[in-house]
């Protein structure tokens, strides 16, 4: 987890600090490690610049899983978070920061990706587009999507949220969720790996990272999962701008960073699919790098402390 001092201009005013997440310690120990680090920012806001220190107003997390942002409570979630579906985040982080002293702050708590595209979308590669679909493409895949500065979270909190898509060249594939056929099953980095295993690779690789360079090196199989992953996608985002006709589709995440082995496929299918009153629009790598979900969710906690 990793937390800083953001002010109403989503300047930094400050390092990052980080923890480790207690992921599977339980829904009290999120709760709590959340809170500690979020003193800790606010004491050593305090030690850089005692005279110019001021009360924070409120407090922004970004948390996997489906959160309901009017009450600051996750829906549903993966286990990848222990028993995290149901936690009310914005009451127990409140609460705790009560106790400890910094008064009663709004919190505003809403999906990382959401926070990361309402960071890149205000301050990083979507800043000044009207529409931007944001794509976040790593451990999982996940979207969202942000319009005149405002993420849209959908009558059921999901909206952007592209992994679970259906998708040609998916056909089959397990994802995540537990059905077959969508984006994630195919795109995601452990999936990937999964693909490239199951296909007849070398065994000893151990993760995404390790296929990636393989398919530089040269092994067939890793340059055609690697190839069908970003295909997958292209074909994915192009049904979806057709429907949105965002400015701009920014992406993020591990897969990002793969270079033209990823991201020539994926465009050269984003274009062969895509019809042409659409063909401009870019497919561009975020640039805020992990300091973007940080700067998104305080955007929201600034907008709740000033409603």
């Amino acid at each position: 987890m990793a937390a800083a001092l953001v002010g109403a201009d989503g300047a930094l005013q400050g390092p990052v600090a980080s923890c480790p997440t207690p992921a599977h310690d339980g829904p009290a120990a999120m709760l709590d490690s959340i809170s500690v680090l979020v003193q800790e920012v606010v004491a050593a806001g305090a030690r850089r610049a005692p005279a110019r220190a001021v009360p924070i107003t409120a407090v922004g997390i970004g948390t996997a899983g489906v959160v309901d942002v009017e009450r600051g409570t996750i829906l549903s979630a993966t286990d990848a978070i222990t028993g995290w579906a149901g936690t009310s985040v914005a009451a127990g982080v409140r609460e705790r920061l009560a106790a400890a002293g910094l008064g009663e702050l709004p919190v505003h708590v809403e999906n990382d990706v959401d926070a990361y595209a309402a960071g890149e979308a205000w301050l990083g590669a979507g800043a000044g587009a009207e529409v931007v679909l944001m794509v976040a493409v790593g451990t999982g895949v996940g979207g969202a999507l942000v319009i005149e500065g405002r993420t849209r979270r959908g009558a059921h909190h999901v909206a952007g949220e592209i992994g679970h898509v259906p998708v040609p060249g998916a056909q089959g594939e397990p994802c995540t969720c537990g059905r077959p056929g969508h984006l994630e099953g195919v795109s995601a980095g452990p999936q990937i790996h999964r693909r490239y295993l199951a296909k007849g690779g070398d065994p000893d690789v151990p993760d995404a990272r390790e296929v990636e360079r393989r398919a530089a090196a040269g092994d067939r199989i890793a340059q055609g999962v690697y190839r069908d992953s970003a295909a997958c996608l292209g074909r994915a985002l192009a049904g979806l701008v057709t429907v949105i006709d965002p400015d701009v589709v920014v992406v993020s995440g591990g897969l990002a960073r793969a270079g033209d082995l990823w991201w020539g496929p994926l465009r050269r299918t984003f274009a062969a699919e895509i019809i042409d009153p659409l063909a401009s629009i870019e497919i561009i790598p975020a640039t805020l790098g992990t300091t973007a979900p940080i700067v998104g969710a305080a955007r929201g906690a600034l907008a709740l402390a000033e409603n």
